[in-house]
Parts: C-alpha cells; structure tokens; sequence
C-alpha cells in the first residue's frame, strides 16, 4: 500500500512541476520582486536559493519535507543558502544554534534533528546548557559547544543574517528569495508544498535572462 502511494505522490509533484513550469508567471500573484536586488553570497555564476526560516516555525517544519526532498534535484548551477529568521528573542537565539552547529561542523546532521527536537520532542533548545548538551549527541564536546553558542564569531553571522533578512524585507517566514531578486511565499505559492514548485520555474526565468 505504501509503495503505490509513494508512486502517486512522486507523480503528482512532477504534475505539479511541469504544470508550474509551463504556466507564465505572474508578478504579485505567484512571487514578488524585491524593490532593491540582495547581493547574493554564492560563487559566481551560481543561482542563489535562500530558504529563510525559524527553528520554532510550524510551518517552517512541515516545509522541510518538500524542500529535503527538492534539494537534491537542483542542477548544479544552483547553490541553496540556510538562513535562519532573527525577528529577537528565541528567534535569534536559535539562529544562534544555527551557526554554532555550523561552526562545529554538525549542521549536515543536526538540522533536521532541531526541528525534530522542538516539534516532536518538545523541547525549546534556548537555554546554552540545554544546547550544549543536545549537540553532545552528535560527538561535539559540551564545553566547546557552549563556547561555540556565546562566540563573537556566532553573534556576528546572526547579526549579519538580521542585516541580509532586513534587506530582503522579509516579514514572516517560511520564505524563498531566488537570486536575490524574487520573493516565494506560501500565499504567493498557493501552499508550502508550492513553494519549490515556484521557486523552481524562478530559477529557469533566472537562466532565461542569464541567456539573453
């Protein structure tokens, strides 16, 4: 039973995708364009996807299916980019956990565990000692994870991650922002489980214009 519905689900995603490839998109209906470019921070030459999202956010949570799912798939003249939300209190806090896990080289395997953690488990991860000893499951002593947590370095990203959100003009999250120029919401994309769909037909107007 599980194999059929796994087969439908994978064909009804390439529907979708085909489907939203195909239809022109509109500005204002299916993204918005940022009224000033963000400069991008990938290699050039590279499509930019930044996925901005909240550790705390439901909804950043259940999109995290689509988006693990569409990842792999991307050609690759495209570079995704994690930016967690810094909108104060546990929201920078957990950006905080965000680049310290980076920093400790754990992010690979530690991503989906936050998530897992806060919306399965229960669990805040807001507290340093609390971290520390959540990060001690993936190797990472707890002394150096608490250094990692409270270093100049982790205060510097979150601050510059406030700064490139800020720019963006972002106002909620989960959101999407191809080449620094169009913005993929889930009511611009109808749905969260849209979101790659549209981001993905932005990604091919990118290379269009790239190819004029």
């Amino acid at each position: 039973m599980l194999k059929p519905l796994m087969a439908s689900l994978a064909i009804f995603a390439l529907a979708g995708l085909a489907q939203a490839q195909s239809t022109p998109l509109v500005e204002g209906q299916h993204y918005e364009l940022l009224p000033n470019p963000v400069e991008t921070v990938v290699d050039e030459g590279q499509i930019e996807v930044t996925e901005a999202f909240w550790y705390g956010c439901p909804h950043c949570y259940r999109l995290q299916s689509s988006v693990t799912e569409w990842y792999p798939t991307l050609e690759d003249d495209v570079s995704v980019v994690h930016m967690p939300a810094t909108m104060g209190g546990d929201w920078n806090t957990h950006a905080g956990v965000f680049y310290a896990a980076e920093s400790l080289g754990i992010l690979d395997e530690a991503h989906a565990a936050i998530f897992d953690a806060i919306h399965q488990q229960g669990k805040r991860l807001t507290d340093t000692d609390e971290v520390a000893a959540f990060f001690g499951d993936f190797g990472v002593d707890e002394a150096e994870a608490r250094e990692a947590l409270t270093s100049f370095g982790v205060r510097s990203q979150v601050n510059q991650a406030h700064s490139r959100m800020r720019a963006m003009r972002l106002m909620g999250v989960p959101a999407m922002v191809i080449d620094g120029r169009y913005l993929v919401s889930p009511s611009s994309a109808g749905s969260l489980e849209n979101m790659p769909l549209i981001a993905e037909a932005l990604i091919d107007k990118v290379r269009q214009e790239r190819g004029e």
